[in-house]
């Protein structure tokens, strides 16, 4: 079967990637029973269609999300090969189950009662945790995230500024069909701590930092970046704007527990310094991840 091939599940990854996905879709289902249903918040995305439906019709959350979700299942292995399609299936199904069995087990009453921003707040938060977990096992749990995950892969940009931009739409519809301006603004909040979750969680992770040297013994602090910390260095040649004199500078690109000992290192090497950090999302290459790697 196509949505198998080439997918080792019962392997050491395919068990990490399941429980990734059992976990993300667990508590992705908590953030919406708990948080966002009872309110008719609306974040975005299939699921809040799904809630819509769920509060003029009275059909059930999961099971709605998991029906319009075929569709967008069908695009997502088309345009990301059948690795996303086993995985995503499983998280929709997964989600869509756990929302109803939580809806069924606690009801539709809010965790925190008469309090619409702290709800908006942890829902989202949740929502994005949740959704994470299930992106670093390369999977969504359908809609929105199907869309999102290929504008990232033909876009790159940040995933979870993709997801705020994509569910901006439903969160109109949501307006228009309750006719209550303020639900938007808490379905804001929503999307908003959503998407930095998701992006603090996922690029997170491989954050490291870049830091340009200036120092005139640079062969010496390029010798400790390479020797001691087995990392790569570049020179760039440089001239001063107020002295005019010339310079060499590196650049390296290092972990934060080792720029912590090259900071230690170049107090003792050279006082005199001058040194830039940067955070940098992600590095690929060697002694980082591969080039090939498509991970988020």
């Amino acid at each position: 079967m196509f949505l198998f091939s080439d997918y080792k599940a019962f392997s050491k990854k395919g068990i990490k990637d399941i429980m990734l996905v059992l976990a993300g879709s667990l508590i992705m289902a908590s953030g919406y029973v708990f948080f966002i249903v009872p309110y008719k918040i609306i974040p975005g995305g299939v699921y809040g269609i799904a809630i819509i439906l769920h509060h003029t019709l009275g059909l059930p959350t999961g099971a709605t999300g998991l029906v319009m979700n075929i569709p967008l299942i069908l695009w997502g292995v088309k345009e990301l090969g059948p690795k996303f399609g086993w995985r995503t299936i499983l998280g929709m199904t997964i989600t869509s189950g756990f929302i109803d069995l939580l809806t069924f087990l606690w009801g539709d009453r809010p965790l925190i009662e008469d309090d619409l921003i702290l709800s908006a707040l942890y829902g989202g938060v949740l929502i994005g945790g949740g959704l994470a977990f299930i992106f670093m096992a390369k999977a969504t749990t359908g809609g929105s995230d199907i869309v999102a995950q290929i504008a990232y892969k033909k876009s790159k940009l940040p995933m979870g500024q993709l997801l705020i931009a994509i569910d901006t739409l439903v969160v109109i519809i949501g307006v228009i069909v309750f006719k209550d301006i303020k639900l938007a603004l808490y379905a804001i909040i929503t999307i908003y701590s959503t998407g930095q979750v998701v992006d603090t969680i996922t690029g997170g992770m491989n954050y490291r930092k870049g830091v340009f040297i200036v120092s005139k013994k640079y062969k010496e602090i390029s010798d400790f970046i390479i020797k001691n910390l087995r990392r790569g260095a570049t020179y760039f040649h440089g001239q001063g704007i107020y002295k005019n004199d010339e310079k060499e500078i590196i650049f390296t690109a290092l972990t934060r527990r080792e720029l912590v000992a090259l900071q230690d290192k170049i107090k003792m090497i050279d006082p005199e310094a001058f040194l830039t950090v940067l955070d940098i999302r992600d590095v690929r290459g060697e002694g980082f991840k591969p080039l090939n790697d498509d991970s988020v």
